[in-house]
């Protein structure tokens, strides 16, 4: 940690009724958090003289300038890509745009990348939502120096589906991402190219994200404490990285290929003119069939494909679609201090607000059009009865406090890896995603990571384990039967009102979980939540495959997660990635 953020960190505690309560120990904290274990480093990996590519890329990340803005050009980090071997369809650039090339890939091949930096600062690349080896999946622990090269050697095994390449690097992530290192992969496979859905200039990646230039068009990036405890949204909205995008289409089908990429925003997709959206398919690829909604939330990391049918609509007609209004998913404690909700700093676009994200104009007639399927995709849909821990899911315990965002009560470590954690290989597991400090869930947490969470006095105990921010994972963590949990309970502090103040920076997460994606079976909100939820609760796709959900401030989300095929470390975090940073992020051990 840098002396800059450990001062933003000091004055934003201060700041906030928990500095109030125990502000003469924050210095002592702090020191015990500045002391944490840094992530070890491994030897780059190396390519195997076995392994015999159907394609192979080289990957290059760099500092860049592009000119985003009118007038000056901005600074900028850049993945570039050059084909080594394989279809000349497998890099597609996007024109003009920072974002690294759209890679195109196949089920079934056998797929080498050679990831190379020029960064000043440690990297390495993560392929969200690809099923691959442990060692191929861009753990922070494989970062690389500026000049070294990483081998990615897997074969495809995915269906067909929108995944995502950005960085991984322990604590650096959001700052790499937000600079512009991030890129689209298309997986297809047979079932998908049966189907005959719109391609080629009709299949149109839509990346949205938010970002801050200063007058000079520089990008502005989290300067103050608060923009990385709620995460740090921008005032300008880009998609593919280009700002005031509109897109000319044809009167017939296309097929969107939408990726929420910005930091932190939550984004409610409706069209202006109520035309329900359609969706096909989600994170981990293709519905079953189609699935029509007023709107859809889209997260940080998720994302939708879209049908998009513009047939029968007049020659100059337009549509635009926007992010709509909606709330409940920042804290209460954020919306005091900021003196308007979900404003992060003065210019800025409010969270939940309702703005344009970009519009569609028809500027040609034509007679053919595609025929939207009724019938999209087949895939087996897992029950309860088919996981090995039906009566004891494995928790996943959100919990946020002033300057500590932790999952089950502690902040990310490496090899720090609890009993709930340990996952057996080939096995199918029910977990349940809750908020700790009063949400519905919890009851299948290990009693084990809760024990240490009971305090008496300060909870010297705890600071030597996780720092500070172990101290608060202690303040908001639920024990093992019992939602609101003895771990409130606390010697000398007033567990009741910690706990109150935990509640009160309760927001939303998005929960992105590293290997294969999985089946959302429920969501339950708290009687409490149920206003801001109503904003909501509609824009959710409930079937398919996720790999990211977002759960809101007092809600339960169970799922249910194949862990095949590969041993290793496998990470799971909040996708917010300031809040990934901050610590909200840990490890299963697949064993």
């Amino acid at each position: 940690m840098n002396k800059s953020i450990n001062l933003s960190r000091r004055r934003f505690f201060t700041q906030t009724g928990a500095g109030l309560l125990v502000g003469a120990a924050v210095p002592s904290w702090l020191q015990a958090m500045e002391g944490m274990s840094e992530m070890p480093k491994r030897a780059p990996n190396k390519a195997s003289p076995n392994f015999h590519p159907d394609v192979e890329v080289d990957l290059l990340c760099k500092p860049s300038t592009l000119s985003i803005l009118p007038g000056q050009p901005t600074q900028v980090l850049q993945y570039f890509a050059t084909l080594v071997k394989g279809p000349n369809h497998t890099l597609t650039e996007i024109p003009g745009s920072y974002l690294g090339p759209i890679l195109r890939f196949e089920k079934g091949q056998k797929i080498r990348i050679n990831l190379r930096s020029e960064l000043n600062e440690p990297t390495i690349t993560h392929w969200h939502g690809l099923h691959v080896p442990a060692l191929m999946d861009g753990h922070p622990v494989y970062a690389i120096d500026k000049g070294q090269v990483f081998v990615y050697e897997f074969e495809m095994l995915n269906r067909a589906s929108m995944n995502i390449y950005h960085p991984h690097p322990h604590n650096s992530t959001a700052s790499q991402v937000y600079r512009g290192l991030a890129g689209a992969i298309l997986v297809t496979d047979q079932e998908e190219q049966k189907l005959g859905l719109p391609d080629g200039e009709y299949e149109i990646p839509i990346v949205i994200q938010d970002r801050q230039f200063d007058d000079n068009n520089q990008l502005v990036y989290a300067s103050h404490m608060r923009d990385r405890m709620m995460g740090f949204y921008g005032d300008r909205i880009l998609i593919n990285g280009r700002p005031d995008f509109n897109l000319e289409v044809a009167s017939r089908a296309y097929r969107f290929r939408i990726l929420n990429g910005s930091n932190a925003r939550i984004y409610k997709l409706a069209w202006d003119d109520n035309t329900p959206l359609t969706v096909i398919g989600t994170d981990g690829g293709l519905l079953e069939s189609p699935v029509h909604k007023p709107y859809v939330m889209l997260a940080p990391g998720e994302r939708l494909d879209v049908w998009a049918d513009f047939s029968g609509r007049n020659v100059g007609s337009q549509l635009v679609l926007r992010s709509r209004e909606f709330s409940g998913v920042l804290p209460k404690m954020a919306e005091r201090m900021m003196g308007h909700a979900g404003r992060m700093h003065t210019n800025a676009l409010p969270v939940g607000s309702d703005y344009p994200l970009f519009t569609v104009k028809v500027t040609r007639q034509v007679s053919d059009s595609p025929t939207l399927p009724n019938k999209l995709s087949t895939y087996s849909h897992y029950q309860i009865s088919d996981t090995v821990n039906p009566n004891k899911p494995v928790p996943i315990a959100i919990s946020e406090g002033p300057m500590s965002m932790l999952l089950n009560g502690r902040p990310y470590a490496y090899n720090d890896v609890l009993p709930s954690e340990r996952i057996p290989v080939n096995s199918i597991q029910l977990m349940e995603i809750f908020h700790a400090h009063g949400g519905t869930g919890g009851h299948g947490a290990d009693k084990s990571q809760t024990e240490e969470h009971k305090m008496g006095g300060m909870g010297m105990g705890m600071m030597r384990k996780g720092g500070m921010g172990g101290m608060m994972g202690g303040m908001n963590h639920s024990d093992t039967d019992n939602a609101q949990g003895e771990g409130h309970k606390m010697g000398g502090m007033g567990g009741e009102g910690m706990s109150g103040m935990g509640m009160m920076m309760s927001m939303a997460h998005p929960i992105h979980m590293h290997g294969q994606s999985f089946q959302i079976l429920s969501r339950t909100i708290g009687a409490t939540e149920t206003e801001g939820y109503a904003t909501v609760k509609d824009g959710f796709i409930e079937g398919g495959w996720k790999d990211t959900v977002l759960v809101m401030p007092g809600e339960s989300v169970k799922v249910i997660k194949p862990f095949q095929d590969f041993k290793g470390v496998f990470m799971y975090h909040c996708h917010n990635l300031e809040h990934e940073d901050m610590g909200m992020m840990r490890d299963f051990s697949v064993e």
